[in-house]
């Protein structure tokens, strides 16, 4: 896992007009280049009277797929302007598609990608974009006496508690990312001497809002 990426947690859309075409800009999350093309075709039929549809994706923790279609507009007027807005927005898994209702105007290669790189850049502003982070969910076991202890050392952290079962002693667990992992399970026996009991479970994704 890495350390932590921005994806696309709620998908956005926007529609931008340029001498009276229409440009109606969405972005949705996706896990496969199949979902990304059953997408695209979903879209073909719901505008199925529209000229063009055009497109770009990212996938992978380091964009390791990157794909765009003009879908018949000039070469690099409309996918690739597109898929440069995502790598620069920082997203990963993640589609884009414009489709393009022509207005009767020609607008010349600097027109389009300006048209399209609008559709786009505004329905990503659109979009709810998350942090997720490489992180672990750590269980600790503890009496009431240090309690306090604990839950003042992860709120320091802004740790996410996510349980707590209160018996004869308590047992309390934080999603913790992976980079601050270590420091936090010695803060942990240094300020209760050793006491506490550690469990680190398995490696988690932790999100969180940008």
């Amino acid at each position: 896992m890495p350390e932590a990426i921005k994806m696309i947690y709620q998908g956005g859309n926007a529609e931008v007009i340029e001498k009276k075409s229409r440009f109606i800009g969405e972005i949705y999350p996706i896990g496969s280049e199949e979902e990304a093309q059953n997408i695209v075709n979903q879209i073909r039929k719901k505008h199925y009277d529209a000229r063009h549809h055009c497109f770009a994706y990212v996938l992978g923790e380091k964009n390791e797929v990157e794909r765009c279609s003009d879908d018949g507009e000039p070469s690099g007027t409309a996918g690739r302007p597109m898929l440069d807005l995502l790598v620069g927005a920082g997203v990963h898994d993640a589609l884009a598609v414009v489709t393009r209702y022509f207005g009767g105007t020609l607008l010349g290669t600097g027109g389009l990608v300006r048209a399209y790189s609008a559709a786009t850049k505004e329905a990503l502003e659109n979009c709810e974009i998350r942090q997720k982070e490489a992180g672990y969910r750590l269980t600790i076991g503890t009496d009431y006496v240090d309690l306090g202890k604990i839950q003042y050392l992860a709120a320091a952290r802004e740790l996410k508690e996510e349980n707590v079962d209160y018996g004869e002693n308590v047992s309390i667990t934080y999603e913790v990312p992976e980079r601050e992992i270590q420091a936090f399970e010695k803060e942990l026996v240094d300020k209760t001497g050793g006491k506490c009991k550690i469990d680190r479970g398995s490696k988690i994704w932790i999100y969180s809002n940008i």
